[in-house]
């Protein structure tokens, strides 16, 4: 405990659970740093439900054998995590394990977490003990029936997948790449939604030794997008500014951030300093490709074909009637409002699960300081039947040089069956 001021010693033994009014210039530099980790981690996202307080818990999170539902993390002494010392919010975080010994199911991103630095880790616990407002409120059962609910066979399960030891730099790269490392790997916990999962619900990979690492992954009937550097469903197109400028605002000149990216760039990554910014971008663009895509070459004829009130190929007049005036009969949108179509590599994975369930659900923009104004894309749902919403989705993925795989009824099926239910339009 060398360098820690008494005051800090104090908190760090005690572990009681108040909100402080702080006059200790060392431990107000803890609990700021402690509360930019938590904006890092966007650990509000999670463990706040809609309408309800602020790391609470409550948040239903659906998986393949039923839903489980996050914990509250304030310092509630009763139902938080008040009586948790450093050491048991350390196993807690890092570990998968709760101060009462339950194992945590992976849905907590642990095997990112334990990555984490023991500073970064003890500025955490500092925030969550000491700085946030207790709130009273029970967590709630699983709804995964016995014996799928069953906990013990998560100890296997962290034996097998959970890796030991907190992020080690790379020596052979920057100080900046190493940073950026970090962050996504550890705190980011990024590749919990864009790596692909495995047999045991398992992240394939958890760092870039792997190119399956970040290479796109669908959960709850959205694909969050490969992040490497391929052409064509990738962020090979992308240069820094463009994922800074995304990371900070939630749009750049050809892209938007949907689904639960919105809630990342909202509550976490628009608060990230223009270093830590800089830094994700220089990593992620030393991702490597899989080089068995070529960049998509430009294709005036669908423009062409509408402008001449050509409708003829399936889907094309869905788009004019529904699309077209957001995001133009070319597929170019308008920059930093409504995204590009036109080689979006959102749209051009394998998995066209997230254009299906932003047409059905419809989508928002991010609020933020520097864009304040969300913009709303409206749900088609309502209005078009599983076919039709089929048609659509392929025609956008081979429009305009676009060239993805078709698009099924089926798919659409399946996934209008797991969606939010939405109010009856008139």
């Amino acid at each position: 405990m060398k360098g820690f001021t008494p005051s800090l010693l104090a908190l760090l033994m005690l572990g009681t659970a108040t909100v402080q009014a702080v006059d200790d210039p060392q431990l107000a530099a803890r609990l700021l740093h402690g509360e930019y980790l938590a904006r890092a981690g966007d650990c509000a996202a999670c463990h706040t439900a809609p309408g309800g307080a602020l790391f609470a818990g409550g948040l239903k999170m659906t998986t393949p054998v039923g839903a489980i539902y996050s914990t509250n993390i304030t310092p509630d002494k009763q139902t938080g995590i008040g009586e948790y010392s450093l050491q048991e919010f350390s196993d807690a975080l890092r570990k998968g394990v709760a101060r009462d010994g339950t194992r945590l199911y992976p849905a907590m991103p642990y095997p990112s977490f334990a990555k984490i630095s023991d500073e970064d880790v003890r500025d955490l616990y500092l925030y969550f003990t000491h700085q946030v407002h207790p709130v009273a409120q029970q967590n709630k059962d699983s709804d995964i029936p016995w014996p799928l609910n069953m906990r013990w066979p998560l100890a296997m399960w962290d034996l097998v997948f959970r890796e030991d030891g907190t992020y080690q730099p790379d020596a052979t790269q920057s100080a900046e790449w190493n940073r950026g490392a970090y962050l996504v790997q550890g705190l980011g916990h990024c590749g919990s939604c864009h790596t692909p999962r495995g047999i045991g619900f398992q992240e394939k990979a958890l760092n870039q030794s792997d190119s399956a690492y970040l290479s796109g992954g669908t959960l709850e009937g959205w694909h969050a997008a490969n992040l490497r550097a391929d052409a064509v469903s990738g962020l090979g197109g992308w240069n820094a500014e463009d994922i800074t400028r995304f990371l900070k605002t939630g749009h750049n000149n050809r892209f938007a951030a949907f689904g639960s990216m919105v809630d990342v760039v909202q509550d976490s990554t628009q608060y990230l300093s223009d270093e830590d910014l800089r830094a994700i971008a220089g990593y992620l663009q030393s991702l490597q490709a899989d080089n068995q895509e070529k960049p998509l070459p430009q294709d005036g004829s669908t423009a062409a074909l509408l402008a001449k009130g050509d409708v003829s190929r399936p889907g094309a007049q869905a788009y004019l009637d529904n699309c077209a005036a957001c995001h133009r009969s070319d597929g170019q949108g308008y920059r930093v409002t409504f995204p590009q179509l036109a080689h979006n590599p959102a749209l051009l994975s394998d998995d066209p699960s997230s254009l299906i369930s932003i047409v059905i659900n419809g989508s928002r923009t991010p609020i933020t300081v520097g864009t304040p104004t969300g913009l709303t894309m409206p749900d088609f749902g309502w209005r078009l039947n599983d076919q039709q919403i089929a048609e659509l989705a392929t025609f956008v993925r081979s429009s305009w040089g676009n060239h993805a795989p078709p698009v099924t009824a089926a798919e659409v099926q399946e996934i209008r069956k797991n969606s939010v239910s939405k109010p009856t339009h008139p």
